[in-house]
């Protein structure tokens, strides 16, 4: 299955995805729109609640062009199949006319039901618990193969490369780009002895950006959405972003959420070494993201105080703090 096609000639892809475009892309696989458009808080994508005439509301997702392949599309696909099928409360595309990425003028999206739900209460114990039980369920999937087209969450891809971006990019203001340079070299040197420290861990297929916004809380419990940056990582990528707080409090929030975790699969605690580090690459790849995508319009909208002189100030001193707690201790649990 091969839907890559050329890309656009407007100055930014996205810039033909207008609401008639949306609709048409619907009614190319036989769903008629009513009309209503609702814009989802998404940059990497374009995603939208419309209105179906005599049915309920579905979401559509319009892939970034050349971000991902056709096969690493379907792949996350899959995966949220796989966790729906074992009754795990992930969210996987609807399969219509035989597949789940279609493609209409030249943009492949997929569609959704509607899951509603709010932000989970991730001060409340009962809570980590339990999401940490489904967390420990999907990895209890995410082990049982590995992802064939999707890449490996590693200091390569999410720190040096992205480092090599931002300084042969003209992004860092010229006064500040050594001070940069020396801090993001002394952060990935911290970033390795703590991949020294924590030794040989199993890759799995991870849900890769597992928040609290990417949960959705209901009575019934949480729903995991946006599968959108799946990859092989260790098993700890899915929970240090549920932490928050002072040390004390990260120590009791982990010791919640392994406690449903461990329901469903072991965990190696020399994975703790990795805490500060991943979340250092997150800080470096998430500058770099921003600046792959500054042609796109919705980013400088969204996101004015990117590449600004105090944005970068910021940065610096952000990754000083964090060659600072990667040689403490890891966490106690």
């Amino acid at each position: 299955m091969a839907l890559m096609t050329e890309s656009h000639p407007q100055s930014h892809p996205y810039s033909a995805l207008s609401p008639d475009c949306v609709l048409d892309a619907l009614d190319s696989i036989g769903l008629r729109g009513d009309g209503r458009l609702l814009a989802l808080n998404s940059y990497e994508n374009r995603v939208y609640q419309v209105g179906i005439e005599d049915d309920k509301p579905l979401v559509v997702k319009f892939y970034r062009p050349g971000r991902w392949s056709d096969d690493a599309i379907l792949e996350e696909h899959a995966f949220t199949q796989e966790l729906a099928d074992a009754e795990i409360p992930a969210v996987p595309p609807l399969a219509l006319h035989g597949t789940t990425l279609h493609l209409h003028a030249g943009f492949r999206f997929s569609v959704f039901t509607r899951h509603g739900g709010r932000a989970p209460e991730l001060g409340d114990p009962a809570v980590l618990e339990w999401t940490g039980r489904y967390i420990g369920r999907i990895h209890a999937i995410g082990a049982v193969k590995p992802f064939a087209h999707r890449p490996a969450l590693d200091i390569d891809t999410f720190g040096t490369e992205p480092c090599a971006f931002l300084q042969d990019n003209d992004f860092i203001p010229l006064d500040l780009k050594a001070s940069y340079a020396a801090i993001s070299q002394q952060a990935l040197d911290g970033v390795r002895r703590a991949y020294d420290r924590a030794g040989e861990l199993p890759q799995l297929r991870l849900h890769g950006d597992c928040h609290g916004g990417n949960v959705l809380w209901t009575d019934a419990g949480p729903h995991f959405v946006d599968f959108d940056d799946a990859r092989m990582g260790p098993a700890i990528q899915d929970l240090w972003m549920m932490l928050s707080g002072e040390r004390a409090e990260q120590v009791r929030q982990m010791s919640d959420i392994l406690a449903g975790y461990e329901d469903f699969g072991d965990f190696n605690p020399r994975q703790m070494h990795l805490v500060e580090a991943l979340r250092t690459l997150r800080l470096i790849h998430y500058s770099a993201w921003l600046a792959r995508r500054w042609d796109d319009p919705a980013f400088p909208q969204a996101f004015p105080w990117f590449n600004t002189q105090r944005y970068w100030q910021d940065r610096i001193l952000e990754l000083r703090e964090q060659v600072a707690l990667m040689d403490e201790p890891p966490l106690a649990i």
